[in-house]
């Protein structure tokens, strides 16, 4: 059984490498279809309750800084105490919640 030995001469070796090269640069540029993306175009829009909203001016919210503030002030200072512990040595004992199958 011979082996064979194939080896490629320096400039056989450059062509190849040189017309692979130049294959890739020859493809055309891609082309988007004229409709491209319009499926999530009409999905975007069919989920958006106000298509306007963008151009009216900003609504009032109703509401005042006075409120505003009592609001923050009362969620900061939720975080000054921890909360108090669960007692979890009593949960479901005693009440009419759990029955002795009487």
């Amino acid at each position: 059984m011979t082996k064979n030995n194939f080896k490629l001469s320096r400039p056989s070796g450059w062509m190849i490498f040189l017309s692979l090269s130049i294959t890739g640069c020859a493809n055309e540029a891609y082309v988007t279809a004229p409709n491209f993306g319009s499926a999530v175009r009409k999905a975007v829009s069919a989920q958006t309750l106000n298509q306007d909203a963008g151009k009216q001016k900003s609504a009032k919210t109703g509401t005042d800084g006075v409120i505003m503030k009592s609001a923050v002030d009362r969620y900061q200072s939720t975080y000054e105490l921890p909360p108090p512990p669960v007692n979890v040595l009593n949960i479901g004992v005693g009440g009419s919640a759990g029955g002795t199958g009487r």
